[in-house]
């Protein structure tokens, strides 16, 4: 398949997250089982040796990819399933091992960027978590550590981090999947489409923060008189729903960047 970069309007970003919000009504059941298997999995490794912790971290690639064609498939009709994950690597050998080299190198970026906020935060936010763990607590010494600005250090250097490394990772995966592009020409082409398109996702980012803020605060209005316990549970549910539809947006910022549009594909 032969895909054309091009450059989008900056409302564009906004109609990504119509889009995907449409395409999660179809099938509500079925992202969300499949946004699900992900923490599943995360778990399940974690639980194994440390050599496949590894795995954990580079998850992500094959994560965005697989959304993407769950949502591709949504589209043509269909349900589904886990089976979309397993799907790169049932093409060429070449391909599927692009696809293996993403997400090795993904894994490799992201423990850099853990060792990063570690060495930002300077041991504060082990330390914090620590004194939460302590049983009886030492308040004083509890309080002091969450006045330390030094533990938000590790988290905002991570952020930042996984923010710039996303770039070259957002559509790669997918160009090599459905455009069949090597490793260092699907990393170029995502940069470049993403910074062509920068109005665009910026305004998708804007898009999907005003939601996740207006709909957490609605979730907490409606889940406090029920209880504190009420309102976790309505945040977890509304952010799970978020986070399936922000993967499923993918799928279209991919299809308006490189001009994909099969003549099945209504939204």
């Amino acid at each position: 398949m032969t895909l054309h970069l091009q450059t989008v309007e900056a409302r564009k970003g906004l109609l990504w997250i119509r889009h995907a919000l449409k395409v999660y009504r179809r099938r509500p059941l079925a992202l969300t089982a499949l946004y699900a298997v992900v923490p599943l999995i995360g778990l399940l490794l974690s639980l194994l040796p440390p050599p496949f912790e590894w795995v954990v971290l580079a998850l992500p690639p094959l994560v965005s990819l697989g959304f993407m064609l769950a949502t591709h498939g949504v589209l043509q009709g269909h349900v589904p399933t886990a089976a979309v994950y397993l799907a790169p690597f049932r093409l060429t050998a070449e391909r599927r091992k692009t696809q293996l080299l993403l997400c090795l190198i993904y894994a490799l970026f992201m423990a850099a960027g853990l060792l990063l906020s570690q060495w930002a935060d300077g041991g504060a936010l082990d330390h914090l978590a620590a004194l939460m763990q302590q049983d009886p607590k030492d308040e004083q010494a509890l309080m002091a550590a969450v006045a330390d600005p030094a533990w938000a250090l590790g988290p905002a250097t991570l952020m930042l981090w996984v923010s710039v490394l996303s770039i070259p990772f957002w559509h790669a995966p997918a160009l090599v999947h459905w455009a069949g592009q090597g490793l260092a020409q699907s990393l170029f082409s995502s940069t470049l489409a993403l910074w062509r398109n920068r109005g665009a996702f910026f305004m998708s980012m804007l898009g999907w923060l005003g939601l996740s803020f207006c709909l957490g605060i609605t979730a907490m209005l409606l889940g406090s008189p029920f209880g504190i316990q009420t309102a976790q549970v309505l945040l977890v549910l509304v952010y799970t729903w978020l986070t399936t539809a922000f993967y499923a947006s993918l799928y279209f910022s991919f299809v308006d960047c490189f001009m994909f549009s099969p003549e099945d594909i209504k939204v």
